[in-house]
């Protein structure tokens, strides 16, 4: 089964440079048994040059570690710098397969149109996945509920001050073996709603995936994390009535008649497992409405039984469900929820095909070892 990729280009020629010093198989094998998200990293890096006169150039992979960087580097002083979030899974016969990978090359030309940068072109997206795959394959867990996750990331290299865009850029592509991303069981999580800070206006950048809409969300992350939550849940710029989303997940809500809702905003990132799991529901006969959400919507429709459910789901979570939201003013759910019937119904047909359990009939899976 394969991916069909739009404008096809010529493939670029890797200079392969193999670390000196992996980490032995013992102490790699120590962190695939125990895998922590985002804590340690493979051998390799991907690293591929931009200029403005050369374009895409000098593909390599090369040992994992520092990298070189100007202090007057744009992306220091003006934040020019976007990622994707991509996993690797290693399926039962050994084979190390992805999740929709042109799906992520493909928003991260939109966060680089947004960001004023580079489009790097989707195939080589693909190709830098396949080369770091080549050399660090081993570092793929096969344990239930892992897998290495993958991390692309642009930035503005060139050494200059003034505001424009930056005529040098750099792609690299890190990895790290992640296990649940909460941790454990897949329990309920509550979730903080900000009512003083907004993550994203209209107009602005929160439909690119760029750091610095992260960095905006980290207060309130803190405040949530100050009453006992795991996640922060934004509310719209404009009116400051209608949900958006969390700090790094979509937000979905189940209403008893069948219904799936998740909120429609261009200030919202377009998120891929989002836009999965809301096929997977749609061909279960499910509903799928995206429009604005209110907080009262949610608030009333909980208390009348209207509202059954409700989930976030990303790449790093996949599907979480939601137990309780707590704001200033009111609680909804309650801390001793149970995850919903149709979001672990759900969390477990995407992982299935995720892991190769099941038939991938979408083809949404595209094999990086070969």
């Amino acid at each position: 089964m394969t991916i069909e990729l739009p404008m096809a280009q010529r493939d670029m020629m890797f200079q392969i440079l193999s670390n000196p010093e992996p980490l032995s198989e013992d102490k790699r094998q120590e962190v695939l048994d125990s895998p922590v998200f985002g804590t340690v990293f493979t051998d390799h890096m991907v690293d591929i040059c931009w200029s403005e006169k050369g374009g895409w150039h000098r593909p390599r992979v090369q040992p994992y570690g520092p990298i070189p960087l100007d202090p007057a580097a744009a992306v220091l002083h003006y934040g020019q710098e976007i990622f994707e979030g991509i996993k690797a899974y290693r399926h039962d016969d050994g084979s190390i397969w992805t999740f929709r990978p042109d799906q992520n090359a493909l928003r991260m030309q939109r966060s680089a149109k947004r960001m004023a940068m580079p489009e790097l072109p989707v195939d080589y997206f693909i190709q830098a996945l396949r080369e770091l795959i080549a050399v660090d394959g081993d570092w793929v867990p096969s344990a239930p509920e892992t897998s290495l996750y993958i991390r692309p990331f642009m930035f503005a290299k060139e050494a200059f001050l003034g505001v424009r865009p930056a005529k040098k850029v750099a792609f690299y592509v890190i990895a790290s073996p992640a296990g649940p991303y909460f941790g454990g069981a897949v329990d309920p999580v509550s979730i903080w709603l900000s009512t003083t800070y907004r993550r994203a206006a209209k107009g602005g950048t929160g439909g690119a995936k760029t750091g610095g809409n992260y960095a905006a969300s980290l207060l309130a992350q803190t405040e949530a994390a100050e009453h006992g939550c795991h996640q922060v849940l934004f509310l719209d710029s404009e009116t400051g009535t209608n949900i958006e989303e969390l700090g790094g997940m979509n937000v979905v809500l189940v209403y008893k008649d069948g219904t799936v809702v998740t909120p429609k905003s261009d200030t919202i990132l377009a998120g891929i497992t989002r836009d999965s799991v809301l096929k997977l529901a749609e061909e279960r006969g499910h509903a799928i409405e995206r429009r604005d959400v209110g907080i009262d919507e949610w608030r009333e429709g909980s208390a009348s039984g209207d509202i059954v459910e409700a989930f976030a789901c990303g790449t790093a979570a996949t599907v979480v469900p939601i137990g309780q939201l707590k704001t200033p003013d009111f609680t909804i759910g309650s801390e001793d929820a149970t995850p919903g019937e149709l979001t672990m119904s759900l969390r477990k047909e995407l992982l299935d095909i995720q892991h190769g359990r099941i038939p991938d009939v979408h083809q949404w899976m595209m094999r990086l070892d070969q």
